[in-house]
């Protein structure tokens, strides 16, 4: 940058010279990566990782799904994945699972011996292990890559935004009153490191009517809009509170869920 003091601490900017930056390995070639964020817990950030990197693959794009929500992983049970990754010989590379329909996903699940055994790691192990998916994982090519973030702004959020080369986030929220100060604090910690906002997801936004088609918001009518017009940024879609969509994560078979945030992809897209 033309104006780096040499103080990469202090920096949000990404580049070459970053201490922060990991680098992946030789053969990985990433297009596009962005991270699916949320200010708090609870709000189906996992599942719009989830529907975002399946319309990815059905755009004919090279998906993958780095899950950075160590404690709790809930990726490969989404997908029906119920095998461990494996590593090479030397153990300097870890080959990512595929799913059924070719999406790439490394999750800390996938290298547990039982998928309830709990991870009781202190931050900074936590921290490693996510830049370890980044670094020691045979991506090769890849055309998007989704982030699943832990919720709230702690280590591995931090550590993701330094040492990963985020593209931009999609924030995660839902309609309720606090749906202002989830997105204030997802916000402000992108635009404090510098990272770009493609947008906010809307979850579990309304039921629709199975005999009518009307529409009905069992929060209150969403905030959503007024919230986005105060921070400046595009509602890139809504997700309906459905038992379809609830009933294909129980059992693994995300990848045959219908058209939900089908353009997404598209207005990540025009952001270039």
């Amino acid at each position: 940058m033309s104006n780096c003091n040499g103080n990469c601490s202090s920096c949000g900017e990404k580049c070459e010279k970053s201490e922060f930056m990991a680098q992946p390995l030789p053969s990985t070639k990433i297009g596009k990566m962005i991270a699916v964020m949320s200010g708090k817990g609870g709000v189906g950030k996992s599942m719009v990782t989830d529907i975002l990197a399946v319309n990815a693959l059905r755009k004919g794009y090279k998906t993958a799904i780095l899950d950075a929500d160590i404690t709790g992983p809930s990726i490969p049970k989404a997908f029906g994945i119920t095998e461990n990754a494996c590593g090479s010989e030397d153990g300097k590379v870890i080959y990512p699972v595929e799913t059924s329909q070719g999406i790439k996903i490394m999750s800390m699940n996938l290298l547990l011996g039982e998928e309830n055994e709990p991870v009781v790691w202190r931050g900074p192990v936590i921290s490693g292990a996510v830049k370890q998916f980044y670094t020691d994982v045979l991506w090769e090519e890849v055309d998007y890559m989704f982030v699943d973030m832990p919720p709230g702004t702690g280590d591995v959020p931090l550590t993701v935004f330094q040492s990963l080369p985020i593209d931009g986030i999609v924030v995660v929220t839902t309609p309720q009153e606090l749906v202002s100060v989830i997105v204030e604090k997802a916000v402000k910690m992108a635009k404090l490191m510098n990272v770009k906002i493609y947008g906010i997801v809307e979850n579990m936004s309304y039921i629709e009517c199975p005999h009518c088609g009307e529409k009905i918001y069992p929060y209150g009518k969403s905030k959503l809009d007024e919230v986005a017009e105060e921070y400046g940024l595009k509602i890139l879609g809504r997700l309906p509170i459905k038992a379809e969509l609830s009933a294909q994560v129980d059992k693994g078979e995300v990848e045959a869920i219908g058209n939900f945030l089908g353009d997404v992809i598209d207005k990540i897209n025009k952001e270039q």
